[in-house]
């Protein structure tokens, strides 16, 4: 690989930007930090050796990028913490007004279904994500399902069945057990990993350390699909959100 380190891009402006984002705006730890920057300066070295730089990506070129992700037989989850890195940073570029159209829109996944009467938008996601208190047991609590919904897509009955051995901090996987107890492993985000892993160190005994429930109510016991519900419509009123909001509408707009 020697061969190629001339070509390498430095580190771009906006990847700065996008770190301190994180750092400062979403509290992410070093740790995290680090995971999102090895995943942008691997894109950004696909970049270098093509002779293109970030700010003039397009789709295509994040889609032959997708390409050589594949060819390196990467893990199933690697690859989606890749491609998760590029829509967050994309999108914040986008957001930022360093870009006008968000290059990365064709790697968001799942697809929406084609009737989805009520959604949330990038800016009231945003919003939401920020009212949960972090000093608090119940609002790290809050803070930590809000990105679960965000980062994996989950079903409520999903969110409040994990067990605290659903989840490997070494891969950033949640063993899911959905409809019919079929078994999925869904790859999560670098942001949800570190919220959850300080969740569950720091203040998961809090709530009651013999029950194998992640998520507990204040009297640690397994929280209700009503107290989720609850929970969504504290913050999305916080956040300045009218309408109706539900659980189903705010896990399809977060995934």
């Amino acid at each position: 690989m020697n061969e190629n380190q001339n070509n390498k891009s430095p580190k771009h402006e906006w990847v700065d930007r996008y770190l301190e984002h994180l750092l400062i705006e979403r509290g992410l730890s070093e740790n995290s930090l680090d995971g999102y920057l090895r995943d942008l300066e691997s894109f950004q070295s696909f970049l270098g050796e093509r002779s293109s730089n970030v700010d003039v990506t397009t789709s295509q070129t994040l889609l032959l990028y997708l390409t050589y992700l594949r060819s390196k037989s990467l893990k199933s989850t690697s690859l989606a913490r890749h491609l998760s890195s590029l829509r967050g940073f994309f999108a914040f570029c986008t957001s930022r007004g360093f870009l006008k159209e968000n290059p990365a829109i064709l790697l968001e996944n799942p697809k929406l279904p084609k009737k989805l009467p009520v959604f949330l938008t990038r800016e009231e996601i945003s919003n939401v994500l920020a009212k949960p208190i972090l000093t608090t047991k119940l609002g790290f609590r809050d803070k930590v399902m809000l990105e679960l919904l965000y980062a994996a897509g989950m079903r409520v009955s999903e969110l409040i069945g994990l067990k605290v051995e659903d989840f490997d901090p070494q891969t950033g996987v949640l063993i899911i057990f959905g409809k019919g107890s079929k078994e999925r492993l869904v790859p999560i985000h670098y942001a949800a990993q570190d919220f959850l892993n300080r969740y569950i160190n720091e203040w998961r005994g809090t709530f009651n350390p013999q029950v194998k429930n992640i998520f507990l109510n204040r009297s640690g016991k397994g929280l209700t699909r009503q107290g989720v519900w609850k929970m969504i419509k504290k913050y999305t009123l916080e956040a300045g959100i009218k309408r109706s909001i539900s659980p189903h509408t705010f896990r399809h707009s977060f995934a």
